[in-house]
């Protein structure tokens, strides 16, 4: 990440505001169930933010239920108490940025489950997406670069190919947190790189063969190098 981007911490802080300025907002105005939200050019002139801010901090209550937001027509309060809204937001707030240890474990558990359920449910198509992944990310580690992008990639399209939209949310969610870890931490050995495609080969080839026990016992050998350097950071 660039020297001049914020630290995530800061970007939360920054996100927290807007949302608890949103809020204040909701209940200045009494607003309720359908009501709609002024524009986010409106927001971020009130707030002194820019619209993006304002964006995510819209998207970020839309993902826990509390907003949506209609294209061409606007943002709107969903169908939730006041009470209950208020108190889903406090918790929200109070969501600290998971620490490596607990994105590894995570993903971890996400993925072995994922796979299995690629094996048995991925399409022709799903397979097609997956093995582009997978040279993409072989061509990048031959050419000696960093692979990191193409190896998360490779376990998205996995997750895709699972057919559960609440799973492959969940990972396109922790993914960018991921990235700025391993690149953070050097997670990616490049001493690592030929081990890696062999593992993801084998991965992917049981989920060809539609074998789940199979492609879930791969998903643990890859993952074992990377739960070890979890617990000694």
């Amino acid at each position: 990440m660039k020297l001049e981007m914020l630290t995530n911490t800061e970007a939360l802080d920054n996100q927290n505001t807007i949302i608890s300025k949103i809020r204040d907002l909701i209940n200045l105005k009494n607003l309720e169930p359908g009501d709609k939200l002024p524009s986010e050019r409106t927001l971020s002139e009130k707030f002194g933010v820019s619209r993006s801010n304002v964006r995510d901090a819209i998207q970020k209550l839309e993902f826990y239920g509390l907003l949506k937001s209609i294209p061409q027509s606007g943002t709107f309060v969903a169908n939730i108490g006041v009470i209950a809204m208020n108190g889903m937001i406090d918790d929200i707030l109070r969501i600290e940025t998971p620490d490596f240890k607990s994105l590894v474990e995570t993903r971890i558990l996400l993925e072995l489950k994922t796979v299995r359920l690629a094996a048995l449910r991925r399409t022709d198509r799903d397979l097609e997406k997956i093995h582009d992944a997978l040279m993409a990310y072989e061509a990048k580690v031959l050419e000696g670069k960093d692979a990191v992008q193409e190896d998360l990639l490779f376990h998205l399209a996995i997750a895709k190919a699972c057919g559960n939209s609440s799973m492959n949310t969940f990972m396109l969610t922790i993914t960018p947190e991921i990235i700025t870890n391993f690149e953070k931490y050097h997670v990616c050995d490049k001493s690592l790189s030929n081990k890696g495609i062999d593992e993801h080969r084998a991965i992917y080839n049981a989920i060809e063969q539609q074998d789940p026990k199979l492609a879930k016992q791969k998903m643990k050998d890859h993952f074992s190098v990377l739960y070890q350097y979890c617990y000694n950071v």
